[in-house]
C-alpha cells in the first residue's frame, strides 16, 4: 500500500517537475521569438528611414531641377517681351514717322487743289473774254457759230459718209450671207433623216384566199362592220394573199390593220368579235403612241417633259405634212436648230428644243380650230413651256420671227421640208380635201362619224338613230350634198351615204 502511495507521490512530483521545465522553456521561446521580431522590425524601420532620406534627397534634387529651368523660362519669357516691346516701339515710331509725312503729303494736296481750281477759274474768265469777242467781231451768238460750223461739216463729208456706209452694208451683207450658207450647208451636211414618202394605204398579208371570203362575211356583213368602227376602205381584189385598206388618216388604217391581223390570228370573224378587236386596237395604238413620243424625246436628249405632252407628240408619228412625217420632221428640224445655234453661239440645247416643237400643234389641228402654229403656242404655254420655245411653234411661218431662236427654228423648218423628195404637195392637197369633205358633212346636227373614202368620191355618214328617223335621213343626205356643192371644188361626183343602224341589245341573267 505504502509502495503505491510512494509512486503516486513520485508521479505527481514528475508531472509537476514536468509543468515547471515546460513552463520555462515555453517562457524562453517565446522570449526568443519577441526578441527575433523586434529585431525585424527594427531592421524594416532602419531600411525605412534610409529609404526616406533617399527619396528626401532626391526631391530636393528635383526640386532644384525645376527651379532652375523655372529660372531659365522666366529670363526667356523676359528676353522675348523685351524684344517685341523694342520691335513694337520701333513700329510706332515709323507709324508716326508716316503720319506725319501723310499730313505733310495731305497739306501740299489742299494747296495744290485749290491752286488748280483758282487757274481754272482764271481760264474760264480768258475764255468767256475770247468768247465775247469773237462773238462781237463775227456777229454771231455761240449756238448759231456751232451750228454752222456743223452744218459746213456735214455738207463736206456727207458724200464721203454715205459712200462709206453703203461699203459697209455692201460688205457686211456679202459677209453675213455667206456666213449663213456656210452654217446651212454645214448642218445639212452633219444631218441626214430618211424621207419615206407617206402614202394613202396599207396592205395586210393573210394566209390564203379563203380568208378574203371570211372577212367580206355573210352579206358584206363583217366588211361593213370594219369599215364602219374604223372609217377606212377595205379594198379586196384579185392581189393574191394581200388585202388592202384604204384611208388617208394614218391613225385609222393603223388601226385597221391591227384589228384585221387580230381577226385572221383568232379566226373568229362577225361582227361582235370586230367591235372588240377594234377596240383593242385603239389601246394599243394609244400605248404605241406614248411609246413614239418616249422615244422621239429620248433621241432628242429632251426630258422632264409632262406625261401628257408626251403623248400628244407621239401622235405626229401617224400625222404627215406634204407626205412627210411629222414626228421625223420634228427631230430633223431639231438637229438642224442645234447645230446651227451651237455655230452661232447661242444656247444649242434651248434651239433644239424650239425646233423639235414647232409642229407639236399639228397633232390635234384635226380636232382643234385655229392654224397648227397657234394650237401648238396654246398646248406650248398650257405645259409651261420656256417662252422661247412657244414663241418658236407661234412665229415659225411669219416674216418677222420673234428673236434669234424663232429665225433659227425657222431656217431650220425650211432646210427640212425643201430637201428634194421630202415632200409632195399633190398628196397634202388630197388630205386637206379629204378632211374638208369630213368637216363639211359633220357640221350637222346628229351625226356621229363621218368618213371620206373612195379617195373622196364617197361620204359615208353614220347618224345617231335616236335622233334622226329614216325621213330625216332621207333628208340630210340631200342638205350635206347641197351644201358640198356650194362650199367645195371637186371633180366628178362625190356619192353621199347616210347609213342609220338600230342595234339592240339585252342580257339574259
Amino acid at each position: 500500500m505504502e509502495k503505491y502511495l510512494i509512486a503516486s507521490l513520485l508521479i505527481a512530483a514528475a508531472g509537476l517537475v514536468g509543468i515547471a521545465v515546460g513552463y520555462f522553456l515555453r517562457k524562453k521561446i517565446a522570449q526568443a521569438q519577441a526578441n527575433s521580431l523586434e529585431a525585424k522590425a527594427e531592421k524594416i524601420l532602419t531600411e525605412a528611414k534610409t529609404k526616406q532620406q533617399g527619396f528626401i534627397l532626391e526631391a530636393k534634387e528635383k526640386a532644384v531641377q525645376l527651379l532652375d529651368e523655372a529660372k531659365r523660362d522666366e529670363q526667356r519669357m523676359r528676353s522675348d517681351i523685351h524684344n517685341e516691346k523694342q520691335r513694337l516701339e520701333k513700329r510706332e515710331n515709323m507709324f508716326d514717322q508716316k503720319l506725319l509725312e501723310f499730313q505733310d503729303q495731305q497739306t501740299k494736296l489742299v494747296e495744290k487743289v485749290e491752286r488748280v481750281k483758282q487757274v481754272k477759274q482764271e481760264i474760264d474768265q480768258v475764255k468767256e473774254q475770247q468768247i465775247a469777242r469773237l462773238q462781237e467781231v463775227s456777229g454771231l451768238s455761240k449756238e448759231a457759230a456751232q451750228e454752222l460750223l456743223l452744218k459746213r461739216v456735214e455738207e463736206q463729208t456727207k458724200t464721203d459718209l454715205l459712200g462709206r456706209v453703203m461699203k459697209l452694208e455692201r460688205e457686211s451683207s456679202e459677209y453675213f450671207e455667206e456666213k449663213a450658207k456656210e452654217i446651212i450647208v454645214s448642218t445639212m451636211h452633219r444631218c441626214a433623216v430618211s424621207h419615206a414618202a407617206e402614202n394613202t394605204s396599207s396592205i395586210v398579208n393573210i394566209p390564203s384566199e379563203e380568208m378574203k371570203g371570211r372577212i367580206i362575211g355573210k352579206e358584206g356583213r363583217n366588211i361593213k362592220t370594219i369599215e364602219k368602227l374604223t372609217g377606212c376602205e377595205i379594198v379586196i381584189d384579185d392581189t393574191p394573199d394581200s388585202i388592202v385598206i384604204s384611208g388617208f388618216s394614218t391613225i385609222r388604217r393603223q388601226v385597221a390593220k391591227m384589228a384585221i391581223e387580230k381577226l385572221i390570228v383568232d379566226g373568229r370573224i362577225q361582227p361582235a368579235r370586230i367591235e372588240e378587236f377594234v377596240e383593242k386596237a385603239k389601246q394599243e395604238l394609244s400605248l404605241d403612241i406614248k411609246k413614239a413620243g418616249e422615244e422621239a424625246l429620248y433621241k432628242m436628249g429632251i426630258t422632264g417633259i409632262d406625261p401628257k405632252l408626251v403623248n400628244i407628240v407621239g401622235r405626229l408619228k401617224y400625222r404627215t405634212s406634204y407626205g412627210q412625217n411629222v414626228l421625223n420632221h420634228c427631230m430633223e428640224v431639231g438637229y438642224l436648230a442645234g447645230m446651227m445655234a451651237a455655230e452661232l453661239g447661242m444656247d444649242a440645247t434651248l434651239a433644239k428644243k424650239c425646233g423639235f416643237f414647232h409642229d407639236i400643234g399639228k397633232s390635234v389641228d384635226h380636232e382643234t380650230q385655229g392654224s397648227h402654229p397657234e394650237i401648238g403656242h396654246m398646248i406650248l404655254k398650257k405645259f409651261n413651256m420656256d417662252e422661247d420655245i412657244c414663241q418658236a411653234a407661234l412665229t415659225h411661218h411669219n416674216d418677222i420671227p420673234y428673236n434669234a431662236f424663232s429665225s433659227v427654228t425657222k431656217a431650220a423648218d425650211a432646210v427640212s421640208a425643201g430637201r428634194i423628195g421630202a415632200r409632195r404637195d399633190s398628196y397634202e392637197q388630197y388630205i386637206t380635201r379629204l378632211e374638208d369633205l369630213e368637216k363639211t358633212a359633220s357640221a350637222f346636227t346628229g351625226i356621229d362619224k363621218v368618213y371620206a373614202i373612195q379617195a373622196g368620191r364617197e361620204v359615208r355618214v353614220f347618224v345617231k338613230p335616236g335622233e334622226i328617223d329614216d325621213y330625216a335621213a332621207h333628208q340630210l343626205a340631200k342638205d350635206i350634198a347641197h351644201k358640198i356643192e356650194q362650199e367645195l371644188k371637186y371633180p366628178g361626183e362625190i356619192r353621199v351615204s347616210v347609213i342609220r343602224e338600230t342595234r339592240v341589245v339585252e342580257y339574259a341573267k
